[in-house]
């Protein structure tokens, strides 16, 4: 079965996540879009910052960090980051 656009969109962006976290944590990791960050990372404030960074160096956005406050999954973040490349 294809795979539609948004959804082509949504595994690239859970992809580059991926990548994102493995430069940071220096370790390999598998996530899914219900992968809570947090929790299921094992990573603190600090962790995800710089993951956060990582990302809008890849896609050239900037993520505020009002909208960082609510995100718990890594889906969450996937959302965020897409809705922030369409709005460019």
């Amino acid at each position: 079965m294809a795979l539609g656009a948004d959804e082509r969109v949504a595994d690239l962006t859970l992809r580059e996540i991926s990548r994102a976290a493995e430069a940071v944590l220096g370790r390999p990791v598998e996530l899914t879009s219900r992968t809570d960050i947090a929790r299921d990372l094992a990573i603190d404030s600090l962790a995800l910052m710089n993951i956060v960074m990582e990302l809008e160096d890849k896609f050239d956005l900037s993520i505020p960090l009002d909208r960082m406050a609510v995100v718990e999954t890594v889906g969450e973040l996937a959302s965020v980051v897409d809705e922030l490349r369409t709005k460019r």
